[in-house]
């Protein structure tokens, strides 16, 4: 099947699929004929819209909903009359789009929906040969992979994704240098984690924000030391030196904006563990309260599951009253 039908059919496949029945067809908004700039754009507002809401609120509930509903209609479009000059642009927003909306399905512990998506938007930016969009594909592909526990496949999904490094910029590389880290962190590659981690600095070093596209906006220097300190946690509880995962996630969450209140709250669930489990339940209470009353405004899984290992973690120091009522509190929230 030549790439443009196995597009079409893959975008057919998305409309009329299980994971795009979670909304009413009737709702749906009519695809029109012919592709005009305006529908790019309005996928492109789409995709930055739903991202931040995803970082605010969690991929569950009301965002995924939404997010699926401008999918359809979006994938939809791949199957319209497209003028050439706008091609490129459709096939890398549509690409984004999904990026989005597989992150949230990820969120929400919809492993087979966010899979497909993931694999849908690599399509879609290989398409049209854009490489930094494929990187965004492939870096989500690896987390979820390595997530899932199966961090050979992380390992392998995050080289895909630097193919060709020269046509990615400095925070392209450095995010998929972290998606690598994380990989060889859950294999138990100390030194091979360790040399990610400082390819990835190096790159961040070389990092300028205006010359990087609007789709790694996200990725600042509270990114950056959240992603590798969350690699280096991994470390820390197999008995390497826990004081830079410490320093790394302390800074995510110091450098954390409200308009990424998730990503805030999975570092800060970290540090709480990681300082439980390096004999320092004082300041893990601190730091466990504060992202267990963060949990609780979200619609996350991802969120949900930290926090239960956090009160796995604590259940060592479970004599202390206080990380006893931290653990009942974290059960009941989890189990909500």
């Amino acid at each position: 099947m030549e790439r443009r039908n196995f597009l079409a059919a893959t975008s057919a496949a998305l409309a009329a699929g299980p994971l795009l029945q979670l909304v009413n067809a009737a709702a749906a908004s009519a695809v029109p004929a012919v592709v005009r700039p305006a529908d790019v754009e309005q996928i492109r507002t789409a995709a930055t819209t739903l991202r931040s809401w995803d970082n605010l609120y969690g991929g569950g509930g009301g965002v995924r909903d939404t997010a699926i509903a401008q999918l359809r209609w979006a994938a939809n479009l791949l199957n319209s009359r497209c003028p050439a000059p706008l091609r490129a642009e459709l096939f890398t927003a549509v690409s984004r789009l999904a990026t989005v909306v597989g992150a949230a399905a990820f969120d929400a512990f919809a492993h087979d929906d966010a899979h497909r998506l993931f694999t849908f938007a690599t399509s879609c930016a290989e398409e049209v040969d854009n490489w930094p969009i494929r990187a965004i594909s492939y870096n989500l592909r690896s987390r979820q992979a390595t997530w899932r526990g199966d961090p050979d496949s992380g390992l392998t999904l995050a080289e895909l994704g630097l193919a060709r490094a020269d046509r990615l910029s400095p925070a392209e590389r450095s995010m998929l240098h972290n998606a690598r880290a994380r990989a060889l962190a859950k294999m138990g590659r100390t030194q091979q984690t360790l040399a990610a981690i400082g390819d990835s600095d190096d790159s961040f070093k070389s990092l300028v924000p205006t010359d990087e596209g609007p789709w790694m906006a996200y990725y600042d220097d509270a990114q950056h030391h959240g992603d590798t300190g969350h690699a280096l946690f991994d470390l820390a509880l197999a008995g390497h030196p826990p004081q830079q995962a410490i320093l790394r996630l302390q800074t995510a969450v110091d450098s954390h904006g409200d308009g990424f209140a998730r990503s805030r709250t999975f570092s800060r669930t970290k540090l709480a563990s990681l300082r439980m489990a390096v004999g320092d339940p004082e300041q893990a209470l601190a730091e466990g309260r504060r992202a267990l009353a963060e949990v609780s405004r979200l619609r996350s899984l991802r969120a949900n599951h930290d926090l239960g290992e956090l009160g796995r973690v604590a259940h060592r120091h479970r004599t202390i009253p206080d990380v006893h009522d931290l653990r009942e509190q974290i059960t009941s929230t989890v189990t909500v």
